[in-house]
């Protein structure tokens, strides 16, 4: 026996107090733009409560039509109540009762009344509504290992449980059969051969008291009668089945087995149950039996349909739902909106009354859709607990069927949520602002349009053709449309006065660009992720038309009427369209805009503009000069070292610079001519304040001591420095280099050259003119102040008086004093240019006194003082970095300078070393055989300290006799002399007339290994012409230094002596030369020192030899 007890429903007039059925916020937002919603459904009409009638009435009619009734079936679901609640807290009757006398505002009598009412009524009949869905591992009990299970149902009171008992006299597998009649036991279908049968039945089970029942279920296996020969053919395909057909033969033909019970006490379950619940045995045979699914449900049959005047329970539960909701929100202490939280008793109460009238969990979600949906109409009720019912919808429409008045309301109740939505839509300025706050709700009240839309309730019951992106578009322009014309009446003006025509348009196009604004970095982000549509490309287009439509008329009037005023008035106007017109580039969809080429209105307004930008930055610059003192701005750690005026002139020049991209002029030709006016303004500016700064110090220097003068003179130059630094950067500022790209159709590049940069270049040579001659002012006295102190020291060049230190100390501290008073008073580019100069000066003083007297004596040490002086000069300048670079110091002259004082400061000793290094390395680029070569083998023994040197051979030599031949031998001597004093020369012996000679003999010099490392020292080869009666004739020389020889290289800490084996020998070709006459400037130097023997001797021997050279002859 089964029974479906789907309720149906005889109307949708949900409860509503009759304040609410006025005040809903629908009706302030009849969307009028819906056009295929309004094709999708027949508005239904609604009965509402006249208007003129006494509100006092209106809440007594209400009350009694509306609220008692639903009061009355809330004490019969009370009073007759089963099963527990979900909820974990458990409310007695009276708490039941007290609750909803204060949710319905019951006065005691009314509450006395309706419970007697109430309590004067037929019971209903109690049920349990049992649904077996399916079992799982039950057990096996034919022969093939499947059983054929069937349940048995019933509902036992204590008396015939008892009775049953009492009437066996031992255990019995049968409870149900046998202890109550057969009407009252209810039996599924037999599933075949299965052990996880699946059946899905519901029946309903009356009892008449829950405290003593208990529900009982039984499984069994239905055991039909098989044939001989059937049996015979399962025992010959499965032998593991033999044991089973034993034990069946064993038992009554047609008896069934017992699979197992479930023995569930009425009164300890909750209101629905849906659970697994596992099959018990009635021996201890197989105590594993497997499981099965039940969903239970308390419900009433019967129940007094007096109650609420023949109503339906979904109607009942509906607005019982909307009641409970509103008491809950009105009590809510907090302004933030409801999201769907009830109270234990509401839940409760809810829970019982859709429980015992059997409304399916469809019906339910239904019911809080529809009582939701209107409430968030009316109330603060947050859009998430509507779109979590939408959701359980669409889940219910695939399970279950709704019947046809149900899915009429369903229909209509999304009919009207799209409705109300949209219109929400078209206000989302006013009821969604950009804040933290409302924006998600915005968003989610789009998912739930889009959700609506997605339903297959929808689709199914509105079967027009809607698109939601369309629909949302339609709703954003008519907003759009209405905001703007509320916002152009607010700002109406009062009179035709032009000046205030302008002000109210201004403010509109203010009001708009900061919507247009919201639009792009808030509200667009929650339209395309919630509806794909571009809200703020949308809005952008409308406004576009509506403000070019009031610009236009705005500026029709103004025309041939233009003065200062009223184009100071406009100009506000034009930044504003210029910030909306540049927002374009977020433009989805560009298309023809009609503010495109706006700026041409406002063309008459442009030399007014420029105008006053010019004549304000004037004011303000001379303002700035009269005020000023000509002092540095701040001292300290980061000093700010030009004056205020400097930093108010950068000021007054801003927003010059700043009209040129506010104008963004799009006409490229007229672009440029604007460029041109105001860069010519600018530079006008810099010479005006050039004029009156000059003006300023001379009126401040007439009654200032020097010293203050020369700080003044230091500021001023520091401010024209910075000013130049401006003008360098204007190019850029003024973004030249766009301009150029946009120009280059309609302006040749000559024309623009030769106009934007002279404007610039003849305003930056004024400038540095004026800082070259006030650095000059500066640095006339340090110019001959440093000349006194260099020529003050060559007059103690012969016997000096005082140290080198002592003899530069006067010049340096006189340097530092004045450059550290500089240097704190002039920004880092003008000191550097005064620097350059002073450098330059001290650098040819220094060189001018050192070669007046070029052979003099005491000419080594004046010239030590004189490069000691250089060498603080240079790091004086360079201040460790912070004054002039290295590069800049290391000048032509000042290489010319240092090597002409290094030369001269070193002693004869010194010269004579480097005289040799400059043979050596002579010797090394030395190219052609043209006096001849030699060849040497050389090596040096660290173990004894013997040089040993062996002459192989010469060739090509020169023929100096009078028979074309020579009688050559080769010289030996180890130079420098002062570090080989106790080595004598060594000869070979003489090869008479050849040209080629041949000589293979050894020589060892007993030196020192410190000795061969010094800087300098070489071997000199020289080749001779003996002759007995005469002088013998110069052949050739060579140089080899004694850091090349083998052995000698290294050092000496390495191994130690006698440690390291001996080097191998190196043969070596070496070209013999010819020294060039008069043309080494250290022999000159030496000769000049007549005092010292060794020297001359030296100068001496080099004369006679470059006296024997042929190199002039040759050459």
């Amino acid at each position: 026996m089964s029974s479906n007890l789907e309720p149906t429903s005889t109307g949708n007039n949900l409860l509503q107090t009759p304040e609410q059925g006025q005040g809903s916020r629908l009706k302030q937002f009849s969307p009028g733009h819906v056009r295929k919603l309004g094709l999708t459904r027949r508005t239904r009409e609604r009965r509402d409560l006249k208007q003129d009638e006494n509100p006092e009435e209106k809440a007594r009619k209400h009350k009694e039509m509306e609220l008692k009734p639903l009061y009355k079936e809330l004490l019969y679901t009370i009073t007759h109540k089963m099963g527990n609640p979900s909820s974990t807290k458990v409310f007695t009757e009276l708490q039941l009762q007290q609750f909803i006398k204060e949710e319905f505002a019951m006065t005691d009598s009314e509450h006395q009344t309706l419970s007697e009412k109430v309590q004067s009524t037929e019971p209903p009949v109690y049920c349990l509504m049992a649904t077996v869905k399916e079992s799982k591992g039950i057990l096996g009990k034919d022969v093939t290992g499947f059983s054929d299970p069937y349940c048995l149902l019933t509902i036992m009171e204590d008396e015939e449980e008892s009775r049953t008992r009492k009437s066996r006299a031992k255990p019995c597998k049968s409870v149900v059969k046998d202890a109550v009649s057969d009407d009252k036991i209810y039996q599924t279908d037999i599933k075949r051969q299965t052990l996880n049968p699946i059946w899905n039945q519901t029946f309903i089970l009356e009892f008449e008291d829950i405290a003593g029942a208990s529900f009982h279920l039984e499984m069994w296996d239905k055991d039909e009668e098989v044939s001989l020969s059937q049996k015979l053919e399962e025992i010959k395909t499965n032998f593991n089945s033999l044991r089973r057909m034993i034990k069946d033969a064993k038992k009554e033909k047609g008896t069934d087995d017992f699979l197992g019970h479930v023995v569930l006490k009425l009164q300890d379950l909750h209101c629905t149950e849906d659970n697994w619940y596992n099959l018990e045995p009635r021996t201890e045979t197989y105590p594993d039996r497997g499981q099965c699914h039940l969903n239970l449900k308390f419900i009433h049959k019967s129940r007094d349909g007096t109650l609420s005047a023949g109503r339906s329970a979904y109607i009942n539960y509906c607005g019982i739902l909307q009641q409970f909701v509103q008491a809950y929100i009105s009590k809510q202490q907090s302004s933030a909106p409801w999201k769907g939280a009830l109270c234990g008793e509401a839940q409760t109460l809810l829970e019982l009354y859709a429980t015992q009238n059997n409304l399916s969990p469809f019906l339910q979600d239904l019911a809080k859709w529809v009582a939701y949906s209107k409430l968030y109409q009316s109330l603060e009720v947050d859009a998430s607990v509507l779109f979590q019912q939408l959701t359980s919808i669409e889940y219910h429409w695939h399970q279950q069927e709704l019947p046809h008045q149900q899915k009429q309301e369903l229909g209509d109740s999304l009919h009207s949520f799209l409705q109300y939505g949209l219109c929400l839509v078209a206000k989302y300025r006013d009821i969604f602002p950009p804040s933290s706050s409302a924006t998600p709700k915005l968003h989610t009240l789009l998912r739930i349009l889009v959700q609506i839309c997605k339903t297959q309730a929808f689709q199914k019951l509105n079967p027009a053709q809607f698109e939601l992106h369309d629909e949302v578009c339609d709703a954003i322009q008519t907003g759009t449309q209405e905001w703007f014309t509320i916002k152009k009446g607010l700002h109406q003006p009062m009179t035709k006065d032009l000046s205030e025509i302008v002000g109210a348009l201004s403010s509109l196009i203010r009001e708009v660009q900061e919507d247009i604004k919201h639009n792009k970095d808030v509200w667009n982000r929650v339209f395309v992720s919630a509806v794909q549509v571009d809200v703020f490309t949308v809005a952008y287009k409308k406004f576009d038309s509506l403000l070019a439509n009031e610009v236009m008329e705005t500026m029709s009037l103004i025309e041939g009427q233009m003065e200062q005023t009223l184009a100071n008035s406009l100009f506000p106007v034009y930044l504003s369209l210029q910030v909306i017109h540049k927002d374009k580039a977020f433009l989805q969809k560009r298309g023809l805009l009609e503010l495109t080429n706006f700026q041409e209105g406002f063309r008459e307004a442009l030399p007014y503009w420029l105008n006053q930008a010019y004549s304000t930055t004037e004011d303000r610059v001379e303002r700035a000069v009269q005020v000023d003192q000509l002092q540095p701005l701040q001292s300290g750690v980061v000093p700010i070292k030009h004056s205020s005026s400097a930093v108010d002139l950068v000021a007054c020049i801003q927003p010059i610079c700043q009209l040129w991209d506010q104008l963004s002029w799009p006409d490229p030709e007229e672009a440029f001519m604007l460029m041109v006016k105001l860069t010519e303004d600018v530079c006008k500016i810099v010479m005006n304040y050039c004029h009156i700064l000059k003006e300023r110090v001379r009126t401040l220097s007439e009654n200032s001591d020097p010293g203050s003068a020369i700080n003044m003179l230091c500021v001023v130059v520091n401010d024209l420095e910075h000013l130049r630094s401006v003008l360098t950067r204007l190019p850029t500022q003024l973004n030249w280099a766009g301009l150029r790209d946009r120009t280059q159709n309609v302006i040749g590049e000559s024309q623009f050259h030769n106009t934007l940069p002279s404007q610039l270049q003849q305003a930056q040579s004024v400038l540095s003119r004026e800082i070259r001659s006030a650095l000059d002012t500066l640095g006339k006295k340090l110019n001959t102040d440093i000349e006194t102190h260099v020529r003050g020291m060559a007059t103690r060049r012969r016997i000096p008086s005082k140290s080198t230190e002592d003899a530069a100390a006067p010049l340096m501290r006189y340097l530092e004093q004045e450059l550290k008073y500089m240097n704190e008073n002039l920004v880092q580019e003008n000191f550097n240019s005064l620097l350059t100069p002073l450098w330059n000066n001290s650098v040819k003083i220094l060189y001018q006194v050192a070669t007046k007297y070029p052979q003099q004596e005491g000419l080594m040490v004046f010239c030590q003082r004189l490069l000691y002086t250089l060498q603080c000069l240079e790091q004086c300048f360079h201040a460790e970095g912070n004054g002039l670079p290295l590069n800049g110091l290391h000048s032509e002259d000042y290489k010319t300078l240092k090597g002409h004082l290094t030369h001269n400061s070193l002693s004869s000793r010194q010269l004579v070393e480097k005289f040799f290094e400059r043979k050596v390395t002579e010797q090394k680029v030395y190219g052609g055989e043209k006096y001849g070569a030699v060849t040497l083998l050389t090596s040096y023994r660290r173990s004894d300290q013997r040089l040993r040197v062996e002459v192989l051979n010469a060739v090509n030599l020169l023929p100096m006799d009078s028979n074309g031949l020579s009688d050559p031998f080769v010289q030996l001597c180890l130079e420098p002399n002062h570090i080989f004093p106790e080595v004598e020369p060594r000869s070979t012996q003489v090869k008479n007339c050849d040209l080629n000679p041949l000589f293979d003999e050894a020589f060892e010099f007993l030196v020192s290994l410190d000795q061969c490392q010094t800087p300098g020292t070489c071997l000199v080869v020289t080749v001779l012409d003996h002759d007995t009666l005469r002088a013998d004739d110069f052949e050739g020389e060579a140089f080899l230094a004694l850091r090349g020889i083998p052995g000698v290289a290294g050092r000496k800490e390495e191994d130690g002596l006698g440690s390291q084996p001996d080097a191998v020998p190196a043969q070596i070709r070496l070209r013999l030369m010819h020294p060039k006459p008069n043309e080494d400037g250290i022999l000159r130097l030496l000769e000049s020192r007549k005092g010292e023997r060794e020297t001359q001797a030296f100068v001496k021997k080099r004369r006679l030899r470059e006296k024997q050279s042929q190199e002039e002859i040759q050459q």
